[in-house]
């Protein structure tokens, strides 16, 4: 028999799921203290420092596709659930690599993943989902097999309004800026088209050269040599590399970028000098490099990156820590980013060092770390961004972009790193739908954690609210350089 959602009288969305003081402490003095805060940032404007939409969205300005295209068939947070429930991938229209058919039929995909709905209790999906199904939709009820087809009906309609195109709803989100993140090979055509249509969103870029630094990404060769023919610098020789690098970047910077991202499997880095540089660059590029040699060039890269970014000012972002693609036949069949990337152990305290010796004591660099691993909040990463002027700490990502992540996080980084060795809230997400939701979620956590600080007599008042703004708006203002 089939598992019947909600039970008979439990409709009600705003009663259920949005209630006003969701996520605040239980005990009333702590949640009559994060409501207050709460009310004087929740209105702030959004900052979206780092993300994956696409630009294309706000260049073209075009209607989005149905219901189960905008929030469904680009959404690993949802689909990796179902997938591991029984449900294929084709069926919920993820492209495959091959061109396989897949399910074409918007209101199929939405069925199918209205029968499983349930299974996002308590994660931070439903969460997001439930937010946008309310705030921006409209929608009344949890979503069911019964309601399944008048919730894509009432979707579906209102996409096809002006008002819900992407550059409006850039507006009705209040966002002050958001990123988008191109390979340092893109050229950048929907920045160009945006720029050059007079629409004043702010709409930048940051740059991301995992497949020009990387040699074990797909195609690392031929990348290369693009990299050469459209930069016109010499990429068969370590001097012309990194200038090619440095002429990308600033290309990037001509259209808004603030930070570059790297998205290493682990956060080691390298110093090594220009001639060994050098030696193990031309191993690389003849394809003579065993794996111990490309992890070298990979470490060596990050120094490389951060040394740039003295001289550029480019934020530098260490993304590490993900067996990426963990299913060599999912990856094969579907491609990169389809919910198979597993966190790893990272350690940062010996694999930053070099960097560090470098250049961890320029109070003119700005390196945030995040990482995948919570084991190394208290011991590793709160000591040494708590003591090296060019570290901050990213906000909880990915697996961890959840309550109880954000939570955890304030309790074991605050004691040695503080609130300002960090950089606010990052919803880092390709869902654009959910960017308000994520942004609530957050300032809800963090007004929630300094509400028991004020209870708890370790904090006034008045500098909760203060750092209440800090941690909404203004830390993430000063670290991204916006």
């Amino acid at each position: 028999m089939p598992y019947q959602y909600p039970p008979e009288g439990e409709t009600n969305l705003s009663a259920l799921l949005i209630d006003e003081d969701r996520l605040f402490d239980a005990e009333p003095k702590a949640r009559a203290v994060a409501r207050a805060l709460y009310a004087g940032i929740k209105d702030l404007p959004l900052l979206s420092p780092h993300g994956h939409t696409d630009p294309r969205w706000y260049a073209e300005n075009a209607a989005f596709p149905d219901p189960a295209r905008l929030l469904i068939v680009p959404d690993h947070y949802i689909f990796r659930m179902l997938f591991s429930q029984g449900v294929r991938l084709e069926d919920l229209g993820v492209p495959t690599a091959d061109g396989t058919a897949i399910e074409a039929d918007g209101r199929a995909i939405w069925r199918r993943f209205a029968e499983h709905y349930y299974l996002f209790r308590g994660t931070p999906t439903r969460m997001w989902l439930d937010h946008t199904f309310a705030t921006l939709f409209g929608l009344t009820e949890l979503l069911t097999p019964q309601n399944a087809d008048a919730a894509y009906n009432r979707i579906a309609e209102l996409l096809q309004r002006d008002d819900y195109r992407p550059r409006a709803l850039f507006e009705r989100f209040n966002l002050e800026v958001i990123a988008t993140t191109e390979g340092a090979l893109d050229d950048l055509k929907w920045h160009r088209q945006i720029r050059d249509s007079g629409w004043k969103g702010r709409v930048i870029t940051a740059y991301r050269p995992d497949a020009v630094v990387d040699p074990d990404f797909e195609g690392f060769a031929a990348n290369l040599d693009r990299l050469g023919e459209i930069t016109g610098c010499d990429t068969g020789h370590w001097t012309g590399y990194l200038d090619a690098h440095r002429q990308r970047r600033a290309f990037f910077k001509s259209f808004g970028a603030t930070s570059s991202d790297h998205g290493h499997p682990t956060a080691d880095t390298a110093n090594l000098s220009p001639k060994k540089a050098g030696a193990l660059f031309d191993k690389v590029r003849r394809g003579k490099a065993d794996a111990g040699d490309r992890a070298l060039f990979r470490a060596q890269m990050l120094t490389e990156m951060a040394r740039m970014s003295l001289d550029d000012g480019l934020v530098l972002q260490i993304h590490p820590g993900a067996w990426r693609n963990h299913s060599p036949s999912m990856m094969g069949r579907f491609g990169r980013d389809k919910g198979f990337d597993i966190p790893a152990e990272t350690n940062y305290v010996k694999a930053l060092k070099p960097l560090l010796d470098a250049v961890g004591t320029a109070p003119d660099l700005m390196v945030v770390l995040f990482t995948l691993d919570e084991t190394s909040y208290a011991r590793e990463l709160a000591p040494l961004a708590g003591v090296y002027p060019a570290l901050r700490l990213g906000p909880p990502w990915w697996f961890h972009d959840s309550p109880e992540g954000m939570r955890r996080f304030r309790e074991m980084t605050t004691e040695t790193a503080g609130f300002y060795n960090t950089v606010g809230f990052n919803d880092d997400t390709r869902a654009f739908p959910s960017i308000p939701a994520r942004h609530d979620v957050a300032r809800r956590v963090d007004c929630a954690f300094l509400g028991r600080l004020v209870t708890e007599h370790r904090l006034g008042e008045d500098e909760a609210h203060e750092v209440a703004h800090d941690l909404a708006y203004g830390l993430a203002k000063r670290a991204y350089r916006l």
